[in-house]
């Protein structure tokens, strides 16, 4: 029995509409890690993920998606009070109503992705409700195997990969970063075997500096931003988290008039060319104008985007005020 095939160019190509689940945050079908300290909102964002793509609102305010659904979860350190009270408001500050959103929360009391039966009744639920995305929250408590040990993770994983291209569902996966992984990078910091890392197609790292949250992001198949200042933001019964305002320009005018002959960055050259072009332009004028790689000006535009500061319509990019 042979494999099968298909000549290169028969492959489907995903429409470009179909990239992003969640833009330039996660992309479309995508497996991968949100990973982070103790107590640096981790399920936070989980959940804001879920109310974005449910209710087809912009996740931390920016991140709009290009693909709304029904969204599973299973918050397994949560009661189930807490959850519905954190879903309430964190939908009360997109001004939606927790009712309106198909969300479903998986009640049993345990779920490991070690045990056959859990596994098959995992996969049975997903086959019901076609949920476009799968929120497991944490990794911790979905198994008693060595997270340090890869030959233990990797079928675990594997698993979750195959529910992803089996049911087309986008998978975020909550984990713990280790002790004493400030000082590295996010996926180096997470706990247990480089196998987490290595699955993601999207992965998002959060990090606490005092009252400070900074989010990483990082995909595969796609540029990374640059990283980004949040806080948790409360209204009321509404509890969101939300990008930190960037400071003044001119809060330091000392330091900006003592280095006037500092490089632009590529974030600055494309604002200055959108600025005096008081038209949309598209990446190949940007490109030309700028006088950078492509590679660099998609991250930037990407960056630009996520900041709320350059925004894109049907003829091309501009400023978003």
């Amino acid at each position: 029995m042979t494999l099968p095939t298909l000549l290169a160019h028969r492959l489907a190509a995903r429409p470009a509409e179909r990239h992003w689940l969640i833009d330039a945050l996660w992309a479309d079908e995508a497996v991968g890690i949100l990973g982070g300290e103790p107590k640096s909102c981790k399920s936070f964002l989980a959940l804001q993920m879920a109310v974005a793509v449910a209710g087809g609102v912009p996740c931390l305010g920016r991140f709009a998606p290009a693909r709304t659904g029904r969204v599973l979860l299973y918050a397994a350190e949560d009661a189930s009070h807490v959850v519905r009270q954190r879903l309430a408001g964190i939908a009360a500050a997109t001004g939606r109503a927790l009712a309106d959103l198909d969300i479903h929360v998986i009640t049993a009391p345990s779920l490991r992705l070690d045990v056959e039966a859990d596994r098959d009744a995992l996969d049975a639920t997903i086959a019901a409700l076609e949920p476009t995305l799968l929120v497991l929250d944490p990794f911790v408590r979905l198994h008693r195997i060595d997270e340090n040990v890869s030959g233990e993770v990797a079928p675990l994983l594997a698993y979750l990969r195959d529910l992803q291209r089996r049911h087309h569902v986008a998978v975020v996966l909550v984990h713990h970063a280790r002790k004493g992984g400030a000082k590295m990078r996010g996926g180096q910091a997470l706990r247990g075997s480089s196998e987490f890392h290595a699955w993601g197609d999207s992965n998002l790292y959060l990090r606490r500096h005092g009252d400070q949250l900074t989010l990483s992001i990082e995909h595969r198949a796609a540029p990374a931003l640059a990283p980004i200042s949040l806080h948790l933001a409360t209204n009321g019964d509404a509890v969101a988290l939300v990008p930190t305002a960037r400071p003044l320009a001119d809060a330091a005018p000392a330091v900006v008039a003592a280095t006037p002959a500092s490089p632009r960055t590529a974030e600055q050259r494309i604002e200055e060319q959108l600025a005096s072009a008081g038209a949309p332009m598209t990446t190949t004028a940007l490109r030309k104008a700028c006088q950078i790689r492509n590679a660099t000006l998609t991250a930037a535009l990407a960056a630009l985007v996520a900041a709320g500061r350059v925004r894109k319509d049907l003829a091309g990019y501009l400023l978003a005020h």
